[in-house]
């Protein structure tokens, strides 16, 4: 089912995330978003964007494990590449987008999952007691140095070291100071705050946003940029390393509480 979108003010459009039950990141996901922001930028087109996972208690769970997993396994370069290229397309198409986005976090955000959240400008997060972590490192996923940008831009260099090289579970209180989360609210007000935070900024004054948060994002653009050849000439090769994909395997077995269904290397 595509993801819900309603107008819930003159000018602000709330999308629910619904491909599955925790918004695990799979290509199915990835084709969700893309196709919501595709008819953000037509049929909503004087509309800012407020992100949510719903009513559920997860925002995000981050890489669909089952799928992301088998695939590193496979050890092909080529497709693991093809499969980053695409993803990479798709947090930057949220981190770029030119007008107002919120991010409604009704739930626990991991991993990819906790980029999407911080792709968004501002973040609210309904008060109890939800877990944010960027646990990559810990269940053998090297951190994308595109991400890597992002992260600093979102939260600062400090905080994004801490969360991304050891990959911690932190408490909202911890998240909301080390500055993922800006704003806290009860959960029945959430979406409410969230609303009433992206109308701040109306259609006309759109241009004048999108030229002043290209500028302010400019900087780690050219990070990226720069990059970029890391992780085209590393990424795929740290996800299918043989210790990399034993890490999967331990961590899969944790996560899941049951064995593995690919082969690992000799």
């Amino acid at each position: 089912m595509p993801w819900k979108i309603e107008r819930k003010h003159d000018h602000v459009a709330v999308v629910t995330m619904n491909t599955n039950e925790v918004n695990a990141q799979n290509p199915a996901f990835f084709a969700d978003l893309h196709a919501a922001f595709d008819r953000l930028e037509t049929e909503f087109d004087d509309c800012a964007v407020v992100l949510t996972g719903g009513s559920g208690k997860v925002f995000s769970a981050g890489l669909d494990l089952d799928h992301h997993f088998a695939m590193f396994a496979r050890r092909s370069l080529r497709e693991i590449d093809d499969w980053f290229a695409a993803y990479r397309a798709t947090n930057l198409r949220l981190f770029t987008y030119s007008r107002p986005t919120v991010a409604a976090i009704n739930g626990h955000a991991y991993a990819g999952g906790f980029i999407t959240a911080i792709n968004c400008d501002y973040r609210i997060a309904m008060e109890g007691p939800l877990q944010f972590s960027l646990n990559e490192v810990p269940i053998g996923i090297p951190m994308p140095a595109v991400y890597c940008e992002i992260i600093k831009y979102a939260i600062g260099t400090q905080a994004a070291s801490e969360f991304t090289l050891f990959g911690q579970v932190y408490d909202l209180t911890a998240a909301s100071r080390m500055g993922v989360v800006q704003k806290t609210v009860p959960p029945e007000q959430l979406l409410d705050a969230a609303v009433a935070w992206a109308a701040h900024v109306t259609p006309d004054c759109y241009p004048a946003y999108s030229f002043s948060k290209r500028a302010l994002q400019a900087t780690t653009m050219a990070a990226i940029d720069a990059a970029a050849r890391l992780d085209l000439d590393q990424l795929s090769r740290g996800m299918s390393d043989p210790k990399s994909l034993r890490a999967n395997a331990r961590r899969y077995r944790e996560l899941k509480g049951k064995e593995i269904t690919w082969p690992l290397p000799a």
